[in-house]
């Protein structure tokens, strides 16, 4: 069993180790604030016009 699970584990070190640096070269940590601060910014208040189509 032992010489199953070992060959089957360095596979997916590989894997991983890959997948990693696959998401390094396409630029997918390049900036990881605003993402996350992106939910934290309020929309813009209503204009007066969008108010006015509203009391109609």
């Amino acid at each position: 069993m032992l010489l199953v699970l070992i060959p089957i584990s360095l596979l997916l070190l590989i894997v991983a180790i890959w997948m990693f640096i696959w998401a390094v070269r396409k630029g997918q940590f390049d900036n990881l604030e605003s993402a996350a601060l992106d939910i934290l910014v309020d929309e813009e208040a209503p204009t007066a016009a969008a108010e006015k189509a509203d009391a109609d």
